[in-house]
């Protein structure tokens, strides 16, 4: 049963703000082809700290989610607010992330070039082909064991623990982890990875043989883009005003 605390907390302003972001995201992924069915989760912790945080429900597809669709939900999976049920393995995958990586936001998704790159012998990115790769160099994690469904805590506490400090998780055989301080700042990576992968997946498919940059410059390039993250922020209020 939601309690008057938890039914503050879920109207208050700054929460309504969060659910909108939450669900302008969802409906974001889903305009860019980055959705899956009814599949996969978006979370994004509350500001107090609590361990609770507000999550996709169970059985809407992406575009269709609003402020009003979202859940907020605790640390054990209890659905505290919100007209839906949840589904378990996020519970078990974005739970264990907030909790153990001290991750405020936790996108994923099974989008398929980023999703093809997982297959791979390298199971990820390479952060020094593209110039939108190179966002990445130093922030990528690749948890190589696949282990089936996220269906018991214990598997979402071994994502979390593969990421070493990461933001940016690549899952053997399965989808990707996007992680960030902030929803807009999250989704413009989670955007630009798919399309990071996406370059690499064409320029593999050509049998050429690929020309990456040296890690240094690699390295420059991720500083500068990420020295400023103005560019995340007027992308998702564009996002805002048109999806």
């Amino acid at each position: 049963m939601t309690t008057n605390q938890h039914a503050v907390d879920f109207d208050s302003p700054a929460v309504a703000a969060l659910r909108a972001d939450l669900a302008l995201a969802l409906r974001a992924a889903a305009h860019h082809g980055l959705a899956e069915g009814v599949c996969n989760h978006f979370s994004v912790e509350l500001p107090d700290q609590s361990g609770r945080f507000l999550l996709n429900p169970r059985g809407l597809l992406w575009h269709e989610v609003q402020a009003d669709d979202v859940v907020l939900v605790d640390t054990a999976g209890t659905a505290l607010a919100g007209r839906h049920p949840v589904e378990s393995t996020a519970m078990f995958i974005h739970a264990a992330i907030h909790r153990i990586a001290r991750q405020p936001c936790v996108l994923h998704t099974h989008m398929p070039h980023a999703t093809a790159l997982t297959l791979t012998a390298d199971r990820a990115l390479d952060p020094a082909l593209s110039q939108t790769a190179m966002r990445f160099h130093g922030r990528l994690a690749v948890d190589a064991h696949y282990n089936g469904l996220a269906l018991d805590a214990a598997e979402g506490e071994r994502i979390a623990r593969a990421m070493g400090g990461a933001d940016v998780v690549f899952l053997a055989n399965h989808g990707v982890v996007v992680c960030g301080a902030q929803l807009a700042h999250a989704y413009d990576d989670l955007y630009y990875l798919e399309r990071a992968c996406q370059a690499q997946v064409l320029a593999q498919a050509t049998g050429r043989p690929l020309a990456p940059v040296n890690a240094d410059l690699a390295a420059r390039v991720a500083a500068q883009t990420l020295g400023e993250r103005l560019q995340s922020d007027l992308f998702f209020e564009a996002l805002r005003r048109t999806v």
